[in-house]
């Protein structure tokens, strides 16, 4: 009797060059939207500044009112968990990211009509959960499709990419909006502007997205299952969630950066929206570079590569004291992050367990964001508090943090892993160790 081939889960198709074309105008998409519409992007500016001239709030209350919408980014996994056991109109993904993106367009026109900061606080909350429950299941697709067509890397420069295209237009623009407008103005104005950009993902969604339609059965909640508990069991995941989070835990500038530009240094609000541009405009380069000369490293390289640039770019904030400089290191400071983003974002793609890719995903991408929220409260303290609003002392130590990760390294234990190799199939392909049973 000839063996019958085992059924593929839902979302897995055959391979082919038009799954990835349109899986990277998709990933394309949705960073575009992400890169305009997180509370990040292009209200981001308008938002700080607003919040500083008219309620003339210090740099520790801002950073904790922006903490606030960190939450949602933080408690991903539950989007993830949900989306793997339990499809929505017939599909695990789809369906999720249409619902997300709706709310998105809804909470941003919210915000067109109000002033007072706590009503501003309950709109942003409702587009920070939309955005991060579209972030959570765009990441489930990326490791569905970048595991079964070995792109994970790819996928992920893709991504960041156009995220970072979106950021330099929408530096520029809030920067101007800030410039030009009164401050309540500006914000209502960039409210409206992000509350547009989510039709672009519903459209992608529905169109470019290879998902087959599923129903909820006993068999694949089992597979699920199984797939979820081989999170919790496999010890290296842990090893690698761990080094995320050390790696992106270094004592954060950002809040502390604008308060110096705009109150030390005097640089105009129009000036600083350019710089958070040509600070994009690095993560954009960085991409094109990793396209020609960084693919085709090991994972163990290609980290490495990362903390050393890293280091060596927080360090030039030292020299950060005129708008010509401020350019140059902002520039830098952009391509060493896309490195970064894209060396720990495929080492996370590459350990997460098949029929469990959104809930693993989601939890490393959570640590990233508990992380980077820890460390942005962290150096607003320190600059507010510790170092009396100098900058020198939290450069060095976000400097010492960042290069602290090299020790970090050999724990991965990742020998000559390419970039997009799933660990599954690695662990099926090397011969067991001795004594292995």
């Amino acid at each position: 009797m000839n063996e019958q081939p085992l059924a593929l889960p839902a979302a897995t198709m055959p391979e082919s060059k038009a799954d990835v074309g349109q899986l990277l105008i998709f990933f394309g998409l949705v960073y575009v939207v992400e890169g305009l519409g997180q509370v990040v992007g292009l209200i981001s500016q308008p938002l700080t500044f607003y919040l500083k001239q008219v309620h003339d709030w210090t740099p520790v209350q801002v950073t904790a009112f922006l903490t606030v919408f960190n939450l949602p980014w933080i408690i991903k996994p539950i989007y993830g968990i949900v989306s793997d056991f339990v499809p929505l109109f017939g599909y695990r993904r789809k369906s999720y990211l249409i619902v997300a993106n709706v709310a998105a367009i809804a909470g941003y026109f919210w915000v067109t009509e109000l002033v007072a900061p706590t009503d501003i606080a309950f709109a942003l909350m409702l587009t920070a959960y939309a955005m991060a429950i579209s972030s959570t299941l765009c990441g489930a697709v990326l490791v569905e499709n970048g595991q079964r067509l070995s792109k994970s890397g790819t996928f992920v420069n893709q991504q960041w990419l156009w995220y970072n295209i979106a950021a330099m237009t929408a530096a520029i623009v809030g920067g101007q909006l800030v410039q030009r407008l009164p401050p309540a103005t500006a914000l209502h104005v960039a409210a409206a502007i992000v509350g547009c950009a989510p039709f672009a993902v519903i459209g992608g969604t529905v169109f470019l997205i290879p998902e087959k339609k599923t129903r909820v059965n006993v068999r694949g909640m089992k597979e699920t299952f199984r797939g979820l508990m081989t999170v919790f069991e496999r010890r290296h995941l842990w090893i690698v969630a761990g080094f995320i989070f050390l790696y992106y835990f270094s004592p954060g500038m950002s809040t502390s950066l604008y308060y110096h530009m705009t109150d030390d240094l005097k640089f105009s609000q129009g000036y600083i929206g350019i710089l958070g541009s040509i600070g994009s405009a690095g993560w954009v380069a960085a991409a094109l570079v990793y396209r020609r000369f960084f693919g085709g490293l090991t994972l163990k390289n290609l980290l490495n590569l990362s903390i050393a640039v890293g280091t060596v770019a927080t360090l030039a904030f030292l020299l950060f004291w005129n708008e010509a400089a401020a350019a140059v290191i902002s520039f830098c400071a952009g391509f060493a992050a896309m490195l970064a983003t894209v060396a720990t974002l495929t080492l996370a793609a590459d350990y997460c367990p098949r029929r469990a890719e959104g809930f693993s995903f989601a939890v490393l991408m959570s640590i990233i964001n508990l992380a980077t929220t820890l460390s942005d409260n962290v150096g607003s303290f320190l600059y507010t508090h510790a170092f009396h609003r100098s900058l020198p002392p939290l450069i060095l130590i976000s400097a010492a943090f960042t290069a602290f990760a090299f020790v970090l390294v050999p724990l991965l234990r990742l020998g000559h892993k390419r970039q997009g190799e799933p660990v599954e199939m690695r662990e099926r392909m090397e011969p067991p160790g001795p004594g292995a049973r």
